[in-house]
């Protein structure tokens, strides 16, 4: 049965979510590789009693991606190797199914997301950016709003997460997200609500924070992947190395299109769809996206065993 791994992004963390791992080896081993890294306890951040600091940008990228990472190996081990025929993630989850797929080795991808979040908050300096959900909107009515208040001259606003039909994440300046929250209510959203976020992603707000990844890919090494990857840029499979390392500089100040990406899964007769990490956020989108998926969410062990007995 074909079967399709998708990673979260940013907004998926949350204390203690690897508990119902706790007493794997292999989780609690990749934790410490991961800590090891970046001389910081990883695992114990989770524990601590305030979402502070796994909520600083500069943790929450390498935490996501070391408990998505983390599962995907577990998965491996309950189920024998059984591999999935895609893979994709949500923004910084593009990491993790890079890493899944064989393209980035783990350690090195963890110092570069933690780059990556570094280069993003220094891209933008705080309370100068921002983020809002617009709800029940057309997307080609968001796009033609947030062109309208740039045009204006405000500065940057820019549809920048089309996650499903009717959910649609604009990011910019901040006096520019506020304009366009009125002038897509005028058009017909039903709700645009700010987001608590310290950083406006994929904008062009990004580029410098691009210009600087640019530069910490020429240290690493890429491999061609072993695992279907979809891309947020395109939404189309990333055959080799060049337009992977593209298409990832190019997500940063480039919108996430989720909802395309996911029809690419279903395009490819794929009726599972799992997600592999923290939170059930894209479950739910993929739900809307896809609605005849079997959708699987992997948040313990029993998780883990109830979709190897699934997929025979």
């Amino acid at each position: 049965m074909k079967f399709a791994f998708v990673f979260p992004g940013q907004g998926s963390q949350a204390l203690k979510m690897m508990d119902g791992f706790a007493e794997l080896a292999i989780v609690r081993e990749t934790f410490a590789s991961a800590s090891d890294a970046l001389g910081i306890d990883l695992w114990n951040m989770l524990q601590e009693e305030t979402p502070a600091n796994i909520n600083q940008t500069i943790n929450t990228q390498p935490l996501l991606l070391t408990a998505s990472y983390a599962t995907y190996l577990a998965w491996l081990e309950v189920s024998g190797n059984k591999l999935p025929s895609l893979v994709a993630g949500h923004s910084l989850g593009e990491y993790s199914a890079l890493v899944a797929s064989g393209v980035l080795d783990f350690i090195d991808a963890v110092k570069l997301v933690r780059k990556r979040a570094e280069y993003m908050q220094d891209a933008v300096k705080p309370g100068e950016g921002a983020m809002a959900a617009v709800l029940g909107l057309a997307d080609e009515l968001v796009v033609e709003g947030c062109a309208e208040v740039m045009a204006s001259g405000v500065g940057v606003v820019q549809g920048v997460n089309f996650n499903s039909l009717g959910q649609v994440v604009i990011a910019g300046n901040k006096l520019a997200v506020e304009k366009a929250a009125e002038v897509l209510k005028v058009k017909g959203a039903r709700k645009v609500m700010p987001l608590p976020v310290s950083v406006p992603s994929h904008c062009d707000l990004m580029k410098p924070a691009a210009e600087r990844l640019a530069l910490e890919f020429d240290n690493v090494n890429f491999n061609n992947p072993q695992i279907a990857i979809i891309q947020n840029v395109n939404a189309q499979v990333a055959n080799d190395v060049a337009s992977i390392k593209d298409g990832l500089l190019k997500q940063l100040y480039s919108p996430v299109l989720w909802t395309k990406s996911v029809a690419t899964i279903a395009a490819d007769e794929v009726n599972v769809i799992v997600e592999c990490g923290p939170g059930k956020v894209l479950s739910g989108l993929n739900k809307r996206i896809h609605e005849t998926a079997q959708l699987f969410n992997l948040h313990n062990y029993a998780d883990l065993e109830k979709l190897n007995s699934v997929l025979v």
